[in-house]
């Protein structure tokens, strides 16, 4: 091989890297968690939480917890002594509460999510703002969201000042 030519491949070699970074850096962002932990989406969030129905289906949750896990600790220490047919009942019982449960937890959940919903729909505009001057001011080249990676570490995230300048930009 021609020296020219060797010259020609490191020069490539060492020029490669820089190509990179000069279309900018890769940066992966969380878009609905940076609304989500936003003060604004607290504030609604707790709300919610606020409700008199959200309070009675999370109290009944609360209960049906309990009583499950007595129901179960009970069933689990006397399983040796118990009958068949106490077995059989218990295991009704704690099927019937496990359902219970599931209900609840779709209640509250669904309520949660509604706010959610509501806040990205409201707060879209806002993000879009603050993500472009983030991209401009760190000259940002790839942005992904985080459920299109499989693996990135923190220091690639930008969650974290997408929400603060979102708060900034909502406490005005």
């Amino acid at each position: 091989m021609s020296k020219l030519l060797k010259v020609a491949l490191v020069m490539l070699a060492f020029s490669v890297p820089t190509l990179s970074w000069a279309q900018g850096k890769i940066a992966v962002v969380d878009v609905q968690g940076a609304i989500l932990q936003t003060d604004v989406a607290q504030k609604r969030l707790g709300e919610v939480r606020d409700q008199a129905d959200y309070k009675k289906n999370k109290a009944e949750y609360d209960r049906l917890k309990s009583e499950g896990d007595v129901l179960l600790k009970t069933a689990q220490k006397d399983a040796a002594v118990m009958s068949e047919e106490q077995k059989k009942a218990t295991q009704t019982k704690l099927s019937g509460l496990q359902e219970d449960l599931e209900q609840v937890v779709g209640k509250l959940q669904q309520a949660e999510q509604g706010a959610g919903q509501a806040l990205l729909q409201e707060m879209g505009p806002k993000m879009q703002e603050v993500l472009r001057d983030i991209i401009k001011e760190e000259k940002i080249g790839l942005l992904l969201t985080r459920n299109a990676v499989v693996h990135a570490e923190e220091s690639y995230s930008i969650t974290a000042k997408v929400t603060e300048n979102l708060n900034k930009l909502t406490a005005k």
